[in-house]
């Protein structure tokens, strides 16, 4: 099989965006949901865009977000993706890809065969779906927890659209990862961290290696 497309997410530093794209990932994530540490401000997700143009595409991760409040990133960030995190269902998610005419991404947590089963209720709604790790109860975050469901619900996954693999994954299991599932893309946030919200250039390029070398 091919080496998997890899995201970088949860950029906040010029330092951390040039170490996605030095290791030569293919998407760079900006979170808009001001709970997670990840969060940038308009500001600052247009400052980050504007130094990743036409270098790596750019992916906004947003959580049951207002429709202008999208509109407003992906005008400022010249988004080539938006990620849908929260509770949106199918017809949410059409609804935003038809008002941006953006590739639309919608994230499912998973902790079991249904979930993973759920996904096709979205083919014709989102461009992709990522597989994500179900948060315990009353988490605060939807994702970024560095937690892992069992990959092995996807070893014979015969997908209805595009798909990617996140939760938990960093260089020391990316590479198990990709074998087990086939995972056509990899998503990693808190993996490459040294703390919650800051990103270690070298664990970036590790992940990379690890991705590609699977």
């Amino acid at each position: 099989m091919p080496a998997p497309e890899i995201k970088i997410c949860g950029l906040t530093t010029p330092a951390a965006l040039e170490a996605t794209i030095a290791a030569r990932a293919d998407y760079a994530g900006l979170v808009i949901f001001p709970p997670s540490p990840r969060h940038l401000a308009l500001a600052d997700a247009a400052a980050l865009a504007a130094r990743a143009a036409g270098r790596i595409k750019l992916v906004g991760l947003f959580v049951d977000a207002a429709e202008n409040l999208i509109g407003e990133v992906v005008a400022a960030a010249r988004l080539d993706v938006i990620q849908l995190h929260g509770k949106e269902d199918p017809a949410r998610v059409a609804a935003i890809r038809a008002a941006f005419g953006k590739p639309v991404w919608k994230a499912m947590a998973v902790s079991s065969a249904e979930d993973i089963a759920r996904a096709e209720t979205f083919a014709g709604a989102a461009d992709l779906v990522l597989f994500d790790a179900k948060p315990p109860k009353g988490a605060a975050l939807p994702g970024g927890l560095g937690l892992v469901f069992d990959w092995t619900l996807l070893a014979t996954y015969k997908a209805a659209l595009p798909w990617g693999l996140a939760g938990g994954l960093s260089p020391a299991n990316v590479a198990e990862a990709v074998r087990t599932t086939q995972a056509p893309l990899v998503d990693v946030s808190s993996g490459v961290e040294s703390a919650p919200g800051v990103k270690d250039v070298d664990l970036i390029a590790q992940f990379c290696r690890e991705a590609r070398a699977a």
